[in-house]
């Protein structure tokens, strides 16, 4: 099997890992009595490891290896997802409650982010070392379809082993991680050069003006992607009065809805017809608009899946901004800014949660407005800049 291949299915494992979780959160935090607030303080938590971490463990993987960084945090976000369950099962059993419970379950989080942090900023690295960069954009589009098919099968497995309890989806997560890191170590070839590496990888900054334009207009829309991503659940819970396990399925099934949109966008549309990254951005933007704009109006199932469907769509502006940023650098600068890439994501998964469920506690329909108030700021100052990401 080819390395692409093989990174691909590196990428979703523990994406598979990641969303199996999505339809449980919700519910798992109401029935331990925790609130939608501190639901978000655990991903805003995560993600502030992961903005701390990411640029480190991208410039490391240029001295170390690929292979190397890739198990450590695979292998701590095993770890983080047992201590997770562990702690989460002694709230269920009332040995812990409150603030010990939350502070308890914060620490696991935090531990995830220090290590999956290492995950994705050194995969993009990793195909960049195995790419042409005349093939980036086509090849970049490969992590966007893991993502996909990563949360098409993700939810729905962690809806059906909903019913055997809301701690069962956490556990599997552990597991796949483990056997995503043995499939690692076994399997998954070093992508850079005995001696390739340097003891002093550069260290790219984050003003850098090749870099620093195209990482305002990630963050805008990957902090619009998470406000929405940790409110959906509650949105259908409440817009369509279901129960906790109700809430599971329907949000698994339109999870479903969307990865599959955005598999075949990703993984098949965008490699077909190769398009620069500028032109993918282009087009993509204005539909994650109308996607969160179709959010803040929908009350029926049809209704909120058809705009999760929407945001499946636009997300062709993942590769574009991904091999956008890798064409703007050298060959050896592509575990750097794959660090800055993964950082300026972290920041807008530290940022959205808190953004997202404080506007759900005031209304519904605020952190959809938000989202569509971002993507409209990001269109602004991405087409009053012609030249930004046209390369191909």
């Amino acid at each position: 099997m080819k390395p692409v291949a093989l990174l691909f299915l590196t990428l979703f494992n523990s994406i598979l890992g990641l969303s199996v979780l999505f339809p449980i959160l919700g519910p798992l935090a109401r029935e331990l009595g925790l609130s939608e607030v501190q639901v978000g303080l655990f991903s805003t938590g995560y993600a502030l490891m992961q903005f701390i971490l990411s640029a480190y463990w991208g410039r490391r993987s240029e001295v170390v290896g690929r292979k190397p960084i890739l198990l450590l945090g695979i292998v701590g976000f095993a770890a983080s997802f047992f201590l997770f369950a562990f702690f989460a099962w002694l709230g269920y059993q009332k040995a812990l409650s409150g603030g010990a419970l939350f502070v308890a379950l914060l620490l696991t989080r935090l531990l995830g982010g220090a290590f999956s942090s290492a995950t994705l900023p050194t995969a993009q690295a990793y195909l960049a070392d195995i790419t042409p960069r005349e093939q980036r954009t086509q090849n970049f589009a490969i992590l966007g379809a893991a993502f996909g098919l990563g949360i098409i099968f993700g939810p729905a497995i962690g809806a059906g082993l909903a019913h055997f309890g809301l701690l069962t989806p956490v556990l599997f997560s552990a597991s796949l991680a483990l056997l995503n890191a043995l499939f690692v170590w076994r399997v998954l070839p070093e992508s850079r050069k005995q001696g390739a590496g340097s003891q002093t990888p550069p260290r790219l900054s984050w003003a850098d003006p090749r870099v620093l334009p195209l990482l305002w207009v990630g963050l805008s829309i990957n902090l619009a992607s998470i406000a929405m991503e940790q409110t959906v659940a509650f949105l259908y819970q409440d817009r369509l009065s279901l129960s906790p396990a109700q809430t599971a399925q329907a949000v698994g099934l339109a999870l479903v809805a969307f990865g599959v949109v955005g598999v075949l966008v990703q993984g098949v549309w965008v490699r077909a017809v190769n398009w620069p990254p500028r032109k993918l951005l282009g087009l993509g933007m204005p539909l994650l608009l109308l996607g969160y704009l179709g959010l803040v109006v929908a009350h029926s199932f049809v209704s909120l899946t058809a705009s999760l469907v929407l945001l499946g769509v636009g997300s062709m502006t993942g590769p574009g901004l991904t091999a956008a940023l890798s064409l703007a650098v050298s060959d050896d600068e592509q575990g750097a800014v794959a660090g800055l890439s993964s950082a300026a994501q972290a920041l807008g998964r530290m940022l959205g949660p808190l953004a997202g469920t404080s506007l759900y506690g005031l209304s519904p329909a605020y952190p959809y407005v938000f989202s569509a108030l971002l993507i409209g700021l990001a269109m602004v100052f991405f087409f009053s800049r012609p030249k930004l990401a046209s390369g191909r």
